[in-house]
């Protein structure tokens, strides 16, 4: 199965102890690059989420943020954690003491601090399971994104590459007649200039004009790599760096085309055959 690396996946969770919301964005990216933003008091899974994208996902840059709102308490169910408050200002004075100041935390920047004030009624190990719980149905759905997508690009790039088949058949079969043309020009010409060429002369010249102009080497390499490109296309595991090595073999077989090209009609087949190519390499840039 192709997978794409752009994808966007959300899910959100309502208890009565507050709400969690997981939101985790993958963009296109070189190896796997994974950035989690927790509140404070959930720092303590951020290991956990890493180990879970690892297991999942193979390439590309991911952010997962989580975002927590806890219930509004009332005043009689606030719960004062005075432990780390005297941490606090011990802290605020061994800092007094090296800066030489007399800064004092107030009571609301005190307040303010995570972890500060506590609802006594919430269960922290069981929060901590609901948002590990609820960041593996985001990840669950981020990968049957990135599978949408990567279908997606499937038949984006098998259109193309029937495109390019269309294109190199078309080539190979006006090829003789290009030529056999190209030979009869050549002897018309001498012909008007009366230029005396012994006929061995003008054969051996025949021959390396067709010899320049023949390109069956170039149509049977590009038909091998777009073979590969389908093998590839099918196959399991990562993709995106074969493709992407095989739409460079692509390219340069299409400029070696062009540039032995001696009618219009094959000129214009090469360009079409560079747009085609650039169209599937941009594409693959998005494929894991």
């Amino acid at each position: 199965m192709m997978l794409s690396m752009t994808a966007f996946s959300r899910q959100q969770l309502d208890k009565e102890w507050g709400s969690l919301t997981w939101e985790i964005r993958s963009v296109n990216h070189r190896y796997l690059e994974t950035s989690v933003r927790l509140p404070e008091s959930f720092r303590g899974l951020e290991n956990t989420v890493r180990d879970a994208v690892r297991k999942k996902l193979n390439r590309g840059k991911v952010e997962c943020q989580l975002r927590y709102q806890a219930v509004e308490i009332a005043q009689s169910d606030i719960s004062l954690n005075k432990g780390l408050i005297e941490k606090l200002i011990q802290a605020n004075n061994e800092i007094n003491k090296i800066t030489n100041l007399d800064n004092q935390l107030t009571s609301s920047e005190i307040l303010r601090w995570p972890g500060v004030i506590a609802n006594q009624d919430t269960d922290t190990d069981t929060v901590e399971k609901e948002a590990l719980g609820l960041f593996g149905a985001a990840l669950d759905e981020l990968v049957s994104t990135r599978e949408r997508e990567g279908e997606a690009l499937k038949g984006f790039l098998n259109q193309r590459i029937d495109s390019i088949r269309q294109i190199v058949a078309s080539i190979r079969e006006q090829m003789p007649e290009i030529i056999s043309s190209q030979r009869k020009n050549l002897l018309n010409r001498l012909e008007e200039l009366k230029a005396e060429l012994e006929p061995i002369r003008l054969e051996q010249e025949a021959a390396i004009l067709a010899q320049k102009a023949d390109v069956d080497e170039e149509l049977d390499r590009l038909d091998s790599h777009l073979d590969e490109v389908k093998r590839v296309i099918e196959s399991n595991g990562q993709k995106g760096r074969r493709l992407d090595f095989l739409m460079q073999e692509l390219n340069r077989e299409a400029n070696t085309l062009s540039s032995k090209s001696i009618v219009i009609d094959t000129t214009l087949g090469a360009v079409e055959l560079k747009v085609l190519i650039e169209q599937m390499r941009e594409q693959i840039q998005n494929v894991e």
